[in-house]
């Protein structure tokens, strides 16, 4: 093979035979170059495959690593969880007094103002007679 310049441009590939055009020779080379790299990254694959099927050590190894993670993934939510309850008991329990506190003086103004209307009722009977 030989390299051919045709004065300014790309460099030309010529063949004691014939001449091959620079976008011809990249068509031929990209598929091969893709074909070349698959085949070794299929064959990295089927030999680690190869070692997780053969080696039983590497399952309980892998099945205990998942474990580990979803038992502190759990552990994180149940800590949020706690945490928001915590909140709400220590927050809510001073609202709760409040409004218990609110409650029984109504109910002591309605007895009042109860007690109060019942007499100005006898009071008016009491005229109308």
């Amino acid at each position: 093979a030989i390299l051919a310049y045709d004065g300014p441009g790309v460099p030309q590939l010529l063949t004691p035979r014939r001449h091959i055009p620079p976008i011809v020779a990249m068509k031929v080379a990209a598929p091969l170059l893709l074909l070349l790299s698959s085949g070794a990254t299929g064959v990295a694959v089927q030999r680690e495959r190869a070692t997780t099927v053969a080696n039983p050590i590497r399952k309980v190894v892998t099945m205990l690593q998942r474990m580990q993670t979803q038992v502190t993934e759990e552990g994180k939510r149940e800590q949020d969880l706690y945490d928001k309850f915590m909140c709400y008991c220590s927050t809510s329990g001073g609202d709760l007094a409040k409004s218990i506190a609110d409650a029984e003086a109504k109910i002591e103004n309605a007895d009042a103002t109860m007690k109060e209307k019942q007499e100005r009722k006898a009071q008016l009977e009491a005229e109308l007679k």
